[in-house]
């Protein structure tokens, strides 16, 4: 792996946004057209899978840091 690359911690509001834009999509938008049903569950996998790689891959201080800066 290349010593420089460093996964963005992502929020989880980004992985539930993912996850509730994929039940639309899979749900409401699929039936209406096919083509922009297909391109919206490929943006919100591609979302979610970003998501995930970040969990695993992310700094714990990163996160830290963005997490006091909420409060």
């Amino acid at each position: 792996m290349w010593k420089g690359w460093k996964a963005a911690p992502l929020t989880s509001s980004f992985m539930f946004a993912s996850i509730i834009g994929f039940a639309i999509a899979a749900i409401w938008i699929m039936p209406q057209s096919l083509s922009w049903g297909f391109t919206f569950l490929v943006l919100f996998s591609t979302m979610f899978i970003a998501s995930v790689i970040s969990m695993t891959h992310a700094p714990i201080k990163d996160l830290t840091v963005l997490e006091r800066r909420r409060r």
